[in-house]
């Protein structure tokens, strides 16, 4: 089983965004990747695509594989004029 560790700074942006950890903690078993960052160092990354109903939200989180711990580092709400309208890929 791989914990699961809240950076500060997730966990206020969730509190600000109303995202709550239940849909983090499911956006992590269901989400799409839509960026990998697999090359990164010291831990890779991913980028994932989630909703809270109708509410796209992005999460970013990095992974230890020899701690099996997945860090979420933020979660926030995309910005439209940044992304494409499914959310999924940078304009």
């Amino acid at each position: 089983m791989t914990a699961i560790l809240f950076r500060a700074h997730a966990v206020q942006r969730m509190f600000e965004r109303e995202i709550p950890v239940s849909k983090v903690r499911k956006a992590l078993e269901t989400a799409d990747v839509i960026e990998d960052y697999s090359s990164e160092m010291p831990e890779p990354s991913r980028l994932l695509l989630s909703f809270q109903g109708k509410r796209p939200f992005h999460v970013v989180t990095s992974e230890n594989h020899a701690r099996m711990q997945t860090t979420i580092i933020t979660v926030y709400l995309p910005d439209a004029s940044k992304w494409k309208k499914d959310f999924r890929s940078r304009k």
